[in-house]
């Protein structure tokens, strides 16, 4: 019995050293593989909640790193929809913020209240800040460093303004909008610089002056208020 409970020993012995070589192995696996997912979750970890802060003239989206995090909660059809949003979202720098702005048209004359006694083109404007909003810092704000890339132009002949069939007289410049723009990843080194313009150029209204505008936040649009309709910004956020 004594030599059958030695062997038993030795082999439990024998299982218990074969168990730790193994779970010594899997941990040396566990903490490569856990080191990317420790990198992941780090980054989650370290990632900070910011604050955008939004007025156009007449509609926007704003994205973070390919992802839309907010749109105007007002449709575009509406009628004078000057309006100002916030959204919240978290990210860890940099991190690339990308907003498509459009200003009211009827259709691709580029015209407004076409038909009417009040028929003529519009004009747009977007003004944005960035918040972190631990520090309560703006972090980023649009200006003239911005990328923009005017997706549609209507009317090219301004003459067609009062036209009575505006669809058919007035010409328009209508580009794709390029696939992935609001990723991090996308080229927009061809893109132009945003223009910056006055408040008295815009005339901005209806919830601009609930936010308080940080001394940096401009507000920008295409190199033309009146004919550049459609409009993709993209910024590089790295504080």
């Amino acid at each position: 019995m004594r030599r059958i409970r030695t062997a038993l020993l030795s082999l439990m012995l024998a299982a218990s050293a074969v168990a730790c070589t193994s779970g010594s192995d899997s941990q040396g696996v566990g903490q490569a593989d856990g080191g990317g997912a420790g990198t992941a979750d780090e980054s989650a970890g370290d990632s900070t909640e910011y604050q955008i802060d939004i007025w156009a003239d007449n509609w926007m989206a704003v994205y973070v790193d390919g992802e839309l995090i907010g749109e105007d909660s007002v449709p575009i059809t509406t009628e004078r929809s000057f309006n100002a949003e916030t959204f919240t979202f978290r990210a860890a720098a940099p991190f690339t913020v990308a907003i498509e702005a459009k200003d009211f048209k009827e259709s691709d004359s580029g015209l407004e209240y076409i038909g009417t006694d009040r028929q003529q083109m519009g004009d747009g404007g977007m003004i944005a800040q960035v918040t972190d909003t631990g520090r309560g810092k703006v972090v980023a704000a649009t200006d003239d460093s911005w990328s923009a890339l005017v997706v549609h132009r209507a009317p090219l002949n301004t003459e067609c303004e009062k036209s009575a069939d505006p669809d058919t007289t007035c010409e328009s410049e209508i580009i794709d909008t390029p696939k992935e723009w609001t990723s991090a990843d996308f080229n927009d080194r061809s893109w132009a610089s945003a223009t910056e313009w006055t408040s008295a150029d815009v005339g901005p209204k209806g919830g601009y002056a609930e936010i308080e505008w940080d001394d940096g936040a401009k507000l920008i649009w295409g190199s033309d208020l009146k004919i550049d309709n459609t409009i993709l910004f993209r910024k590089e956020i790295t504080a």
